[in-house]
């Protein structure tokens, strides 16, 4: 086996515990999911009006790698993956979808055989589209308070009184890796009120992995994947990941959501093992 087709294999892999779904890892084994799987996918499968502009972008690059004729596959009729629902999903956009959740996963996807995937997709979507910042504004930003919000450094708490919440989140921006960054303090508590209209702009500072931000439900950094057993606690509260920077700047990503219930809830970063490393904090909703 070439190196090249390795790493395609092991990326096909990888997708699915950095957020693009099983369909990949069925593909690469030449698998196909049961009707359930089938009936799942197809109800959700309906693409939305704007996939944004990173979608012809993506169609390319997993053309390149995976070919047509499969899930992945693209063409005339592209596997579900590949469409713009797909594709929305893998972005954030929308639920995970119901034939991810089933059936158990090989060593590959959750890093059981010693491969990475954090490093795997943070170098597959290192030339992604979308918005750059540089690193010294990503370390600005990583240390400014946010607008409207009581800061307690002590304690490490943001409290929003503002139904306009926007925070500023910075991804292993420094050791230790697996941490978040946000007004200057490491994974602080945050809470916002009830019906709060949130809006949180992820910035990856690492330069060697992918990392990403969701909103779930608390507790859900013990599990190793919180993405297949947790989905977004509100529409919009996900971004899967952020490919790793380039001489182009760091990747940044914007999450835009209304926080609809009042509970106890999590951010954490959804690539695997990630949260149970410390990339995670308390998100309350009064």
């Amino acid at each position: 086996m070439t190196r090249k087709r390795s790493i395609t294999l092991a990326a096909a892999a990888m997708a699915v515990a950095a957020g693009l779904g099983t369909g990949v890892a069925l593909a690469a084994r030449g698998g196909a999911p049961g009707p359930a799987g089938q009936a799942a996918r197809t109800a959700t499968a309906s693409p939305a009006a704007s996939p944004g502009p990173g979608y012809p972008w993506y169609r390319s690059m997993m053309d390149g790698y995976y070919g047509q004729g499969t899930m992945m596959g693209g063409g005339a009729a592209p596997g579900w993956m590949m469409s713009q629902a797909g594709y929305q999903w893998m972005t954030g956009g929308a639920a995970v979808p119901g034939w991810m959740r089933g059936g158990t996963l090989p060593g590959a996807m959750t890093g059981a055989n010693g491969s990475d995937p954090a490093t795997i997709m943070g170098r597959l979507f290192a030339g992604a589209p979308g918005p750059r910042i540089s690193p010294a504004q990503a370390a600005r930003l990583g240390g400014q308070a946010p607008a409207g919000a009581a800061i307690d450094r002590a304690r490490r708490t943001i409290t929003f009184t503002s139904h306009d919440v926007r925070l500023v989140v910075l991804a292993s921006p420094s050791m230790p890796a697996e941490s978040f960054r946000i007004a200057g303090m490491t994974n602080p508590a945050i809470t916002v009120p009830a019906g709060a209209a949130v809006r949180i702009t992820v910035i990856n500072a690492d330069t060697g992995m992918a990392h990403g931000l969701v909103v779930t439900a608390a507790g859900a950094a013990g599990s190793p994947m919180p993405m297949m057993t947790a989905g977004p606690a509100f529409s919009g509260a996900a971004l899967w990941f952020l490919g790793e920077p380039t001489a182009a700047g760091m990747h940044e990503g914007t999450l835009a959501f209304t926080a609809r219930t009042a509970g106890d809830y999590q951010y954490l970063c959804p690539v695997p093992r990630h949260a149970q490393e410390g990339m995670a904090g308390t998100f309350t909703v009064r």
